[in-house]
């Protein structure tokens, strides 16, 4: 009975502490094995988002896709083989779309000659897309992000399939498939915002936002159809900014966006079909620091899911390949 209270009161504790802090993370972790990893990996960002603002957008979502299947583990980056052709990053949420995995081999290779076999791929993938949030903010966003991830050795296109949403789920499945992850639905609309950076296919949105009645802003379809064609193909499928006001900024235009109906996915306007995600897209849209002060303890929160410990991964030598 004592080791049942035991374990339940470590339960609560986690459930209302950060999940980085019950997962095994922390803020500098390499302090002393790596002392200048998260400078060596700023800087190399920084290189890459200053020349092409689409890459910043790429690592923020390069994290996103990484934590949604299989964990914080850097199994998205893992190139395909003859043992397993079809990966996670070959799988249609992820290709030809994902982007930022040369960032992640530039930063894995300045990372290697600092320090041989210490740092792993996936707290690579987490500080990359923490400092491109910080760079798109112009500053703003400052986020301490725990590390002691290690890497998975499994990734397969299917899983990628089953816990990524798709840009067509409506409020309700958007819940229930960030509760999966441990993330609640505030989560869920604040790192929605990130929508507020990078580009998106037409295929993605062309088929139930433009093809068929929708709440879609009438004008902001109408500069839609002139950039996209009305039945995308793989060898036709343009890109379009997810956010045509301020495309380059990591800011709270989105939420604006989602009021004004000029969002390209069913999944974004859907955040308006429920009181309480509406209230919440308000907040973040009117009151100045609320969604960035947000979005900083969300995707903290979503850097944690699934990490694996030392028993479950390792430290890849090259961040596109398993040991």
């Amino acid at each position: 009975m004592a080791a049942h209270t035991i374990k339940l009161a470590v339960a609560v504790t986690c459930t209302l502490l950060l999940a980085a802090a019950c997962s095994g993370l922390e803020v500098g972790y390499y302090k002393k094995s790596c002392p200048r990893v998260e400078t060596i990996v700023r800087e190399e960002v920084k290189k890459f988002v200053y020349k092409n603002a689409g890459i910043g957008a790429g690592l923020i979502r390069l994290l996103f896709h990484d934590c949604f299947v299989e964990g914080c583990d850097g199994s998205v980056l893992l190139d395909p083989t003859p043992a397993n052709p079809a990966p996670e990053k070959l799988s249609p949420p992820n290709f030809p779309s994902l982007r930022g995995f040369e960032v992640i081999d530039a930063a894995k290779d300045a990372v290697e000659k600092a320090c041989p076999g210490v740092v792993s791929c996936a707290d690579i993938v987490a500080f990359a897309a923490r400092d491109a949030a910080y760079f798109l903010s112009r500053m703003r966003v400052k986020i301490n992000m725990p590390a002691g991830r290690f890497d998975g050795r499994h990734s397969n296109s299917s899983d990628a399939l089953d816990n990524l949403p798709p840009p067509f789920f409506n409020v309700t499945e958007l819940v229930d498939i960030f509760a999966t992850k441990g993330l609640d639905a505030e989560d869920m609309v604040v790192l929605s915002g990130a929508h507020t950076v990078g580009r998106s296919h037409c295929s993605s949105f062309v088929p139930d936002r433009l093809a068929v009645a929708s709440d879609i802003d009438g004008g902001f379809a109408g500069l839609l159809r002139r950039r996209c064609p009305a039945n995308p193909t793989t060898a036709h499928d343009p890109t379009v900014n997810q956010d045509v006001v301020t495309p380059n900024a990591f800011d709270n235009q989105y939420y604006k966006n989602v009021i004004a109906h000029k969002v390209l996915f069913t999944s974004d306007a859907a955040l308006l079909t429920s009181p309480a995600t509406a209230k919440m897209v308000s907040d973040n849209a009117n009151i100045p620091g609320w969604w960035e002060d947000r979005f900083k303890k969300a995707f903290v929160k979503m850097a944690a899911v699934d990490v694996k410990n030392g028993y479950q991964g390792e430290i890849r030598k090259n961040c596109r390949v398993v040991n």
